[in-house]
């Protein structure tokens, strides 16, 4: 396909979007904009986000997305509440902090153990064309959600390989719209990792004061 006609169906795709799908699409963006820049607001918009995106799997009976997204929808919810109160001090929001070495070992190995599993269930019952490639991207992102809510500058990693995985699927798939926002996504994990490497250092020196 040349890049005109990629163009021109990119186009097509974004004047026939249903409503819904729009202000998912609208709602994602904000939610990784307020992300990268560390503000509490990434939540609602992400819980805005999951529900509209719950009611179109629902529509569309994609009932495994439809799953992770209750899931999702947990997360954001609990990310929401821990960010405000889960500093140790109670006195401020949580901190940029690392994972430990240990855990993220630890989150790894359940990702691998969640990626065969949910792999073998969409390959064996589901009309999933890439379903390995599915799972990883599916359970790496419950595992990034998970350190986002702890406010783990790692996450920014995690999403940055989905990202990357993600827009092959796309291409793969010839889905180039969402191939074009995947890969938009991938310049805003990188900037959003640079972005919290600077806030952790503000936070470090405000805390030795």
């Amino acid at each position: 396909m040349s890049g005109q006609e990629i163009i021109q169906e990119i186009t097509s795709y974004l004047l026939s979007m249903p409503v819904s799908e729009g202000l998912g699409l609208i709602f994602g963006i904000l939610a990784v904009v307020f992300l990268i820049r560390e503000s509490i607001w990434t939540w609602p918009w992400g819980i805005a986000y999951t529900i509209i995106s719950l009611i179109v799997f629902w529509e569309q009976r994609l009932y495994g997305d439809l799953l992770l997204h209750i899931l999702y929808l947990v997360l954001n919810i609990y990310g929401w509440y821990h960010w405000l109160h889960g500093n140790a001090d109670k006195e401020s929001e949580l901190p940029i902090s690392n994972i430990p070495g240990r855990n993220f070992l630890l989150i790894m190995l359940l990702s691998a153990v969640g990626i065969a599993g949910f792999g073998f269930l969409l390959q064996n019952y589901t009309n999933a064309s890439v379903p390995y490639w599915d799972s990883t991207t599916s359970i790496l992102s419950v595992a990034a959600m998970w350190m986002t809510t702890q406010k783990r500058i790692e996450n920014w990693i995690l999403w940055f390989i989905i990202d990357i995985i993600a827009t092959g699927i796309y291409i793969y798939k010839s889905m180039y719209f969402y191939a074009l926002l995947y890969f938009l996504y991938i310049g805003m994990a990188i900037a959003g990792y640079l972005e919290w490497k600077k806030l952790q250092k503000k936070q470090e020196l405000l805390s030795l004061k």
